[in-house]
Parts: C-alpha cells; structure tokens; sequence
C-alpha cells in the first residue's frame, strides 16, 4: 500500500513500487520525491515510512527489506542506497540467489534533522541519531550519535554539531 500526503511532491519519473507483500511505503507532508528515486519492496516485509518535510534526492535507491524509517526534515542527498536487507550466502552448494535473505539486524532508523552526503549507503541495523551528518560516500552499518558528523569507509566519527 502506497499512501502519500497530499502535500508532497513526488516526481512523476520517480518509480515507486507497490508490495505484493503488503508493507507500506508513507511519504509525509511536504516531502519531495524527486526523479529518479526508487523504492522497491524486497528482501523482506519491512514498511518504508518518510516523515514530513524531507527531500530525498534524484538517482537514490531504498529496498524495503526489514525496514526503513525516516524521521522528518531529513534530507538525503543523490545517489544514495538505503538497504535494510542482506543476502544468506553460507552455503557454497547453492545459488546464492536461491539462499534467500539473513535475519533483520533492525532495519534502518534515521532520526529527525539528519543530513545525508551523496552516494552514502546505509544497511541493516543503521541508526543514525537526531542531527547527525553523515558525509558523501560513506558507509553506515551501525550506530552514528545524534548530532555526530560521519564520513567515509569504514565510517569514522569526525566531530559533532554540539
């Protein structure tokens, strides 16, 4: 189920699939979708939930997995990843397409205010706090604090707001 606020904005060439699962995707008001954003319900039976006044940006990728929840005023700049999933691949006598996917570490929670740089990825069990930053092409597996600033790979903490 798709259930977009009215007062949001999203682009007509942002591509937004419908679960045959029955997860949801919410888009809060006054968000901006922009063009092509995609959201696609894979790799397991999580919701996508975006708060209000949040812009995500043209080229992102956000599978719904075990979860996405995004807080408001958010905004999340191009060519992000966010993928709350993780293939099994223990198994070397079978495909790993057929292996299906790992347990949920969470999904991914990003607080209010946050400000996330191009082409981050962000993976399962991500929490990113109230007020963080998390620079360009930076990858989050775990816990950043609220007003931190992260970036790079492997992420590092390199300051905070405060």
């Amino acid at each position: 189920m798709i259930q977009i606020d009215p007062t949001a904005r999203v682009s007509d060439r942002a591509d937004l699939e419908p679960s045959v699962r029955g997860t949801r995707l919410v888009i809060g008001a006054r968000t901006v979708i922009d063009s092509f954003v995609k959201v696609k319900p894979a790799g397991g039976s999580g919701d996508v939930v975006i708060g209000e006044d949040c812009v995500v940006n043209s080229g992102c990728v956000f599978y719904s997995g075990n979860g996405i929840t995004i807080g408001n005023a958010v905004s999340i700049a191009a060519n992000c990843v966010l993928a709350p999933a993780n293939h099994e691949y223990a198994d070397p006598d079978t495909l790993i397409q057929q292996q299906g996917f790992r347990a949920s570490k969470g999904g991914i929670v990003i607080e209010d205010d946050v400000w996330i740089g191009a082409g981050a990825v962000i993976l399962d069990g991500a929490r990113i706090g109230r007020g963080a930053v998390i620079g360009a092409m930076t990858l989050v597996r775990g816990d950043v604090p609220a007003y931190a600033i992260a970036a790079g790979n492997p992420m590092t903490l390199r300051g905070s707001r405060t």
